[in-house]
């Protein structure tokens, strides 16, 4: 049998790129022998440009126990939507979460990267990453992703988890260079985060209990909805509702749509006579 450039000869599974030592970033391994599997390894022809669907808007605040991550789930694609119910907040791993903004196809494909690159370093390691040192991985890999950026298919996440060494949830926002920061009580990222953002200047406190902040959180999509045509509010009638994660001391986890739905049937009770949320 003829040999395949690049592949390993058919006596052996594997070629020498995968039995010798190296970094422990799944993503440097990737790049150093198929490079072309990675987002930023797909660039658009010169003058090229795609219409793709787009993922808004996602809030982050701090309550007493840990951090809550929440997204609405309406993609548009221009003056369309694309899809009412995409999933823009999925677990990093078991204590962190990342919420997508942006080019919802390359977002999720760097978010399962992200994924794959956090449990690859747990089994070569055999041990947890620090929070931070998971916030700057995310960093590197956004920041290889400047190419396809800079021809409008753009990635900016939002990055949260619970401390082990510190027990206490954080905040990380990024640019679309890769820059990484830390945030305050909560943040806002996507079209709709000017609006949820006010309403969480005016809702959130420190010392939330947890079923308060997934309250605060979905109110504040419920404004950013209310305001911006990219962003989803809650759909009684098809039965989509926000998609909110809790990071805690016991791990990160989804809430369920039952206690969802009773937190959206709040909310929407209490703006029937009063839409506009003033107090």
């Amino acid at each position: 049998m003829t040999p395949v450039p690049g592949r390993p000869s058919p006596a052996r599974r594997l070629d020498d790129a995968y039995l010798s030592t190296g970094s422990s970033s799944f993503a440097e391994f990737v790049g150093s022998i198929r490079p072309e599997l990675l987002p930023s390894g797909r660039a658009l022809p010169a003058g090229a440009s795609i219409d793709a669907p787009h993922g808004t808007t996602i809030v982050s605040l701090l309550h007493e126990s840990g951090v809550i991550m929440a997204g609405d789930r309406r993609a548009t694609m221009g003056n369309i939507i694309a899809n009412r119910d995409m999933e823009k907040v999925f677990l990093a791993d078991d204590y962190s979460v990342v919420g997508i903004a942006g080019t919802a196809g390359i977002a999720i494909e760097l978010v399962r990267l992200y994924q794959v690159e956090l449990e690859h370093y747990e089994k070569i390691e055999g041990a947890i990453m620090s929070l931070e040192g998971k916030a700057n991985r995310l960093a590197s890999m956004i920041r290889g992703n400047l190419g396809l950026a800079m021809q409008g298919l753009t990635v900016v996440p939002t990055y949260a988890g619970f401390d082990l060494e510190s027990a206490r949830g954080r905040i990380y926002s990024y640019d679309v260079t890769g820059g990484c920061y830390v945030e305050g009580g909560h943040h806002s990222t996507g079209s709709g985060s000017l609006f949820a953002r006010g309403a969480l200047k005016k809702l959130w406190r420190p010392g939330l209990s947890e079923q308060d902040a997934v309250h605060v959180a979905i109110e504040a999509l419920y404004d950013a909805a209310d305001d911006d045509s990219a962003t989803g509010g809650p759909d009684l009638g098809r039965r989509i509702w926000p998609t909110v994660s809790v990071v805690d001391v016991e791990g990160a986890r989804f809430v369920g749509d039952a206690v969802l739905e009773e937190h959206v049937a709040q909310v929407v009770a209490a703006r029937r006579d009063n839409p506009g949320g003033a107090r």
